[in-house]
């Protein structure tokens, strides 16, 4: 090992180096690809800055001068590569290491100004480190050596396309060093295309799955979650702790209720900005916070010294992010607890979530308030502060205070304060309690008034409460029930207030707006609370259910054989008369009889279109002039006219109004308001044409026998 890292670990207390340091700093991989497995808290990032040293540094013992970097670690998170960028910080301190950060939500500028001063050790998420190779601040020409910090993670985050791109600008002589929790098939596919023989090395069978860290299961009732963790935390009083939740809406409400206790908390999530999260893990690192309520986003890398508690507020959805979560405690030979808070829906999943994670957990119950009143005795009389020495002042003021009061008393006093700087502990109930039924008390004596809107005023509960309250000077305690009947409300009042009550009144008994309150005889008769007459019954009674005359039963009988139901909805029936019941063994009506084939009988004659009209014909349109037996009136063409000599004779239009009912088309019916007439007759622009007909093909005599006119069945066509 480099003298300047070891004398480094020896001043941060590193007698013995954890396993999977001691296996990547072996002289027998010092030039390999690793792809790494070692669980949460075992020393990675020391590990790799171990691992790549000999490769930076070579046989020499300081770097020189600071230039384009040499070495490129990536991690999926802001607050993990802070973590990494002070754990590289103090290893290569006495080597005169440039080490810088480059992460989203910080200054960019800042960012570049520093890369372009040179630097020798880079440390970022993706986005912000492919960001500025695009940009040109990033070189990695001069790269030796990329560590992939939670490698899976960053996969899982969905930056794939980042970490190859990376890896595709680097050098290909390059160190590729991936420290993984697991090895997936995505990971290895990635270790395959982008390193080179990469050694593989796993130290999570040789131990069991975080043997430093004691699990536990606290069984609580349904409604007793945030008590539980309350009562939790105050049992550890002495420690800091995580608690962790799914949400960022349930990390706001867990920190402001914990605030609101007295403990000192901070919150850790994804809506803060980057120089909020930075605080509140400072402020965990040097004691000014005990707690920290953070989502998954602090899962993963984070190390807060004497961090002895984690606590699942919310079961986490998988046994990766338990794992995760849990390893924030017992880090680096340290004991930790990790407890999970498990109301009676969620017994079944953290059963599942336990074994499948391999961990065995003790299922008990969150502290009772006798067992944290306990433990606070306990810490005072066990406080080191017995054992120092008494100073000349302090003595004094001791004499002074056992001169005016007895030792009992100034020991009950201290005792008080002392108390006074914790927040009591909640009541629990069991795990499997549930919610006490709400208690019916009587109303106790009282009298009875009746006011002077009722139903048919739109009257309402809701808005006599509040004009009682106000206009009578009562409190709500004082008003009983409310019956709100036709004519009038009758309200029950105790009766230590009703004297109170006339007397804020007055003689007319006017509460506001034209409402007055007198005295009732006694409750409403026959009816309970929230018994309302349905609409249409004023006597107050209820009307039993009816069937509207119709005389069915209670249940619906089988459909009429052979009646359609249009015919049952229009077929007549006696009013008030029940409906027959159809006779399902009756034989079906006989169809219809079919007339008889009379060979000798007449044809049925067809209209002659040339025969005249019989009498007087009505006018189609208002203010045209009826055609007559000699002819149309002035105006109109008559069709006694000879035409002009042509080649072929013409055959004569026939009148649209006496076109037979057999054809296939009839002219619409008129509309009720009156068009006006035609300028002239032979102006065919305001005939029917059937969609799809030019008007040309509708002036058109048809022949006997033709088929029906085209339209209806065809595309429409634009005439000319």
């Amino acid at each position: 090992m480099i003298p300047p890292l070891s004398e480094a670990l020896a001043e941060r207390g590193f007698d013995i180096l954890t396993p999977v340091q001691l296996a990547v700093a072996a002289d027998d991989v010092v030039t390999e690809d690793l792809l790494v497995s070692a669980q949460t808290g075992s020393g990675k990032t020391v590990g790799f800055g171990l691992a790549i040293a000999p490769t930076l540094l070579g046989d020499a013992h300081k770097f020189g001068p600071a230039a384009l970097p040499l070495a490129l670690v990536v991690a999926p998170t802001r607050e993990l590569a802070f973590q990494v960028m002070r754990e590289l910080t103090w290893l290569y301190a006495r080597t005169g290491a440039v080490v810088t950060s480059c992460v989203g939500g910080m200054d960019i500028r800042t960012e570049r100004r520093t890369l372009e001063r040179g630097v020798h050790i880079v440390v970022g998420t993706p986005g912000r480190l492919r960001d500025h190779i695009e940009r040109g601040a990033l070189d990695l020409s001069e790269i030796q050596a990329i560590v992939l910090d939670e490698a899976d993670e960053m996969l899982d985050l969905g930056f794939r396309e980042d970490l190859e791109f990376m890896l595709g600008q680097a050098p290909v002589e390059r160190r590729t060093l991936m420290f993984s929790a697991t090895v997936s098939p995505m990971i290895a596919k990635l270790a395959k295309q982008y390193q080179r023989d990469a050694k593989r090395i796993s130290t999570l069978g040789g131990s069991d799955q975080h043997a430093d860290i004691s699990y536990q299961a606290l069984r609580v009732s349904a409604s007793d979650s945030e008590h539980a963790i309350f009562n939790l935390l105050r049992f550890h009083e002495d420690q800091s702790a995580i608690v962790f939740a799914n949400t960022r809406a349930a990390v706001s409400h867990l920190t402001a209720r914990l605030a609101n206790r007295g403990l000192s908390t901070v919150s850790l999530s994804g809506e803060l900005s980057q120089t909020e999260r930075t605080h509140a893990l400072q402020a965990m690192r040097d004691g000014r916070a005990r707690v920290c309520v953070a989502t998954d986003v602090a899962a993963r890398g984070i190390d807060l010294p004497n961090l002895n508690l984690v606590i699942h507020a919310d079961l986490p959805t998988n046994t990766e992010s338990l794992l995760h979560r849990s390893g924030r405690t017992g880090r680096a030979g340290r004991k930790g607890i990790s407890a999970l808070i498990v109301p009676p829906k969620a017994v079944g999943k953290a059963e599942r979530l336990l074994k499948w994670a391999k961990i065995s957990a003790e299922w008990t119950v969150a502290p009772s308030v006798e067992d944290v009143l306990r433990k606070d005795e306990e810490r005072l009389l066990s406080d080191p502060v017995w054992s120092e020495p008494v100073t000349d002042e302090q003595a004094a003021f001791a004499e002074k205070l056992l001169g005016l009061h007895a030792p009992d008393v100034i020991a009950a006093a201290y005792l008080r304060l002392y108390q006074s700087r914790h927040a009591a502990p909640e009541e629990l109930r069991a795990p499997d309690s549930k919610p006490a039924a709400r208690e019916h008390r009587e109303f106790g004596p009282s009298r009875w008034f009746s006011l002077s809107v009722g139903r048919d005023d739109r009257a309402e509960a809701r808005w006599l409460l509040p004009l009682l309250c106000r206009a009578g000077n009562l409190e709500k305690a004082a008003i009983g029930a409310i019956r709100v009947q036709n004519n009038e409300t009758l309200v029950e009042i105790a009766e230590s207030s009703a004297a109170g009550f006339l007397a804020a009144l007055g003689p007319d008994g006017v509460l506001e707006d034209g409402v007055t309150a007198r005295a009732a005889s006694g409750p409403p008769s026959g009816q309970h609370s929230g018994d309302r007459p349905r609409e249409g019954a004023r006597d107050g009674a209820r009307k039993p259910r009816e069937t509207r005359d119709r005389g069915f039963d209670a249940k619906p009988k089988p459909r009429e054989a052979g009646l359609a139901r249009s015919d049952r909805a229009t077929s007549p029936r006696p009013e008030g008369k029940p409906r027959a019941k159809p006779a399902y063994d009756a034989a079906p009506a006989a169809p219809r009889a079919k007339p008889a084939y009379d060979p000798d009988a007449a044809p049925r004659a067809k209209p002659a279109y040339d025969a005249a009209p019989q009498g007087e014909r009505k006018p189609r349109h208002k203010g045209k002039p009826a055609a007559g037996a000699e002819g149309r009136s002035a105006g109109f063409k008559s069709h006694d006219a000879k035409p002009a000599p042509r080649s072929k004779p013409k055959p004569e239009r026939a009148d649209p109004s006496s076109k037979p009912a057999g054809k296939t088309w009839q002219k619409p019916a008129a509309k009720p308001k009156a068009r006006p007439a035609p300028a002239d007759a032979r102006d065919s622009s305001k005939r029917f044409v059937p969609p799809g007909m030019a008007k040309a093909d509708a002036r058109k005599p048809r022949k006997p026998g033709a088929g029906p006119r085209p339209g209806g069945r065809d595309a429409p066509r634009r005439g000319k």
